[in-house]
């Protein structure tokens, strides 16, 4: 008899390697219980072999279902690309081995394997990682782009050593906003909501900042009325996407005014702010408005820059008030702000508009007298005034004419 239990069980391993035979013949699931085990008493019934041989089917069946169910985890050796072997050989120092060995998959990984869903799951029942491990990889999926950084990002969120937070969520959708999905962003939105995460400030204005980008400057109101219905002090983040989304929809005098807000409350908006609601007034040559925001700059404690007073210049040139153009140049250089080429032309532009041809012609030589040169754009708008003016043969008379009495006096 015992040498009949060893036969038994040496076929057993040979056969079926997640199973094993009982000392009272019944084979059963190695590290689990069985539910439906399979008597092998032969010598107790005549029909013994033939309940063996069923019992045995639905074994064979079962284990070769799971097998084709799980993903083989073979570790990456040197048959790979020369693509593959250069990506692998990037891979952070400092990332932990189990991080490296998932990533190794995935840089080599093809869909003959199977899919990413059972690689992850091997990862997680062979390895088990701890979240580092997760955010680790995802960080580095992230940095390279990976096609399948959403997929892992999503597979994460329902595997327990993840620990998800609400946060996990927000930057799905960040993505999802990042590459116009709007569609997918709102059902995942409601997704998170299913699973019993209650929307915040953070999350809201993500959506805010997604529909802003996308010029829905409507959906994003909703959603910035939707923060003001938590109860909690409205943050920058929240009021700056807002103020972005007027700003794209063509209503700065909107944002303005959210801004005006802002600073009632003492709330003080990025630089990056400040100066988009700049840009938005001087590109349309509303002069006023630039010179409040540029104001309001100042009292926030943001010192100027060359660019920003650029825009002050051009929004006085658009306007056609060549007079104000000047002065606001002349403070630029005062400031010890170095003038851009870009801003010399927008004063070019402004007296062009007044058709100040002598004017423009001593602003130019003060500027070379102070060794600051023409440059290519201020250049450009000089060319398109002589031509349309017909003197370009006469301009380098009167410039030498221009010369000769600046050194006269």
């Amino acid at each position: 008899m015992m040498g009949t239990y060893c036969n038994n069980n040496l076929m057993c391993n040979l056969y079926y390697p997640h199973y094993s035979i009982t000392n009272g013949g019944v084979l059963s699931r190695r590290n689990s219980l069985c539910q439906n085990p399979i008597y092998l008493g032969f010598h107790k019934h005549r029909f013994g072999s033939v309940l063996a041989g069923i019992g045995t089917e639905e074994v064979v069946k079962e284990v070769n279902e799971e097998n084709e169910r799980r993903f083989r985890w073979i570790e990456v050796g040197k048959n790979v690309t020369i693509e593959q072997r250069q990506a692998i050989s990037e891979l952070p120092f400092r990332m932990s081995n189990r991080s490296k060995a998932l990533m190794r998959q995935i840089i080599c990984f093809s869909a003959e394997k199977g899919t990413i869903s059972d690689l992850l799951e091997s990862w997680v029942r062979i390895m088990n990682p701890i979240r580092a491990d997760w955010l680790s990889v995802l960080k580095e999926l992230r940095i390279m782009e990976h096609p399948v950084y959403l997929e892992v990002a999503k597979h994460a969120l329902q595997e327990e050593s993840f620990e998800v937070n609400i946060r996990d969520y927000t930057k799905i959708i960040h993505y999802y906003g990042k590459h116009n999905r709007l569609e997918d962003a709102e059902n995942f939105l409601t997704l998170m909501k299913q699973r019993g995460f209650i929307y915040d400030q953070v999350i809201l204005t993500t959506m805010v900042h997604m529909y802003s980008k996308a010029g829905r400057h409507d959906r994003a109101k909703e959603y910035f009325e939707e923060i003001k219905l938590l109860g909690e002090p409205l943050d920058k983040r929240s009021h700056g996407a807002m103020i972005m989304a007027y700003i794209r929809a063509g209503m700065p005098e909107e944002g303005e005014n959210l801004l005006q807000e802002m600073e009632a409350h003492e709330i003080t908006a990025g630089s990056e702010v400040y100066k988009a609601l700049l840009r938005a007034y001087s590109m349309i040559g509303n002069a006023e408005g630039a010179q409040r925001v540029f104001d309001a700059i100042q009292l926030a404690g943001i010192t100027p820059n060359d660019k920003m007073c650029s825009l002050v210049v051009n929004a006085y040139a658009m306007a056609g008030q060549s007079q104000k153009a000047l002065i606001a140049f002349e403070n630029m250089r005062k400031a010890s702000i170095k003038p851009t080429d870009k801003c010399i032309a927008s004063v070019l532009v402004a007296y062009e508009k007044e058709g100040k041809i002598n004017t423009a012609l001593e602003f130019l030589l003060d500027l070379e007298k102070d060794g600051i040169m023409v440059g290519e754009e201020a250049s450009a708008v000089l060319a398109k005034w002589f031509r349309k003016l017909g003197v370009v043969e006469e301009v380098e008379l009167v410039l030498r004419d221009f010369a000769t009495n600046h050194q006269i006096s």
